[in-house]
Parts: structure tokens; C-alpha cells; sequence
């Protein structure tokens, strides 16, 4: 299975790709990597950050798809109800926007800086966006 390097603000994870549940995902992930964005505090869903990727089609349908991801199991939603975007759970989370409650495809897990995922969510929402960048790794 295949991992991936985060670096979201000034901490670092590792991040295991979901390729037996959510293939499709991870492949259409994989070839936007290296990833570089913004990652900003939610509005609807709790504790959690997330990526806006606007009209962005990523041409996936749904997939080990989720309303209530555990801290660590970040969700891609490919558009349609709401804007595509990235969620990136630290907390308690039900996934949702301005028309209500959504489903992301789990597609990612991660398995090393668990316990900075908190940290992350405190420094998104009190101090503001963060670059995030997501690579591969070797």
C-alpha cells in the first residue's frame, strides 16, 4: 500500500492510501501529486479542516464514502450537492455544508502524526489558513 508525506502548517503526518476501498480515488489522487493548497477550518462539520476545490471535477463517483470520519481519515468529495473539496477530520465530525449533511470517499488514513492532528486543528482555527502539501513517498 501506498503512503503519502503531509506537511499542514508546521506539522508533518503519514498517511496510508484506502487503494483496496476507495481505488479510484487514490489513483485520480495520485496523479495530482506533489499537492500544494490551503487547508482552512470547516464550517459545517464540526472538527475538522478542509480543502475548497471549487468546480474542480476529479471525474470520480463515490466510493467508501462517509458522513462520520474518525479524526485521521481524510474524505474526498467529488462535487455535485456541494463544491468539490478535501475534508481533513482532527476532531469530531459529521461532514456537511450550506444544503445539509454529505458523503466523502475515505481515501486516505493517517497512521503517523496522530497526535498532532489536534494541534492542527487549533492552529487552522485560531491563527488561520495553512499551506498543505501532499507527496508521495518513496
Amino acid at each position: 500500500m501506498s503512503k503519502l508525506h503531509i506537511v499542514a502548517g508546521s506539522f508533518e503526518f503519514t498517511a496510508q492510501m484506502e487503494e483496496t476501498d476507495a481505488p479510484q480515488t487514490c489513483a485520480a489522487f495520485r496523479k495530482l501529486l506533489p499537492f500544494r493548497n490551503k487547508i482552512i477550518q470547516a464550517r459545517w462539520s464540526g472538527e475538522a479542516a478542509w480543502i475548497p476545490l471549487g468546480d474542480f471535477n476529479i471525474g470520480i463517483g463515490y466510493e467508501n464514502h462517509t458522513s462520520h470520519p474518525a479524526p485521521g481519515q481524510i474524505l474526498l468529495y467529488p462535487g455535485g450537492f456541494s463544491e468539490t473539496e478535501i475534508l481533513f477530520p482532527y476532531g469530531s465530525t459529521c461532514f456537511a455544508s450550506k444544503v445539509g449533511q454529505l458523503a466523502g470517499n475515505h481515501f486516505l488514513t493517517i497512521v503517523e502524526g496522530k497526535e498532532h492532528l489536534r494541534a492542527l486543528g487549533e492552529a487552522v482555527l485560531w491563527d488561520g489558513a495553512q499551506t498543505i502539501l501532499f507527496e508521495e513517498m518513496e
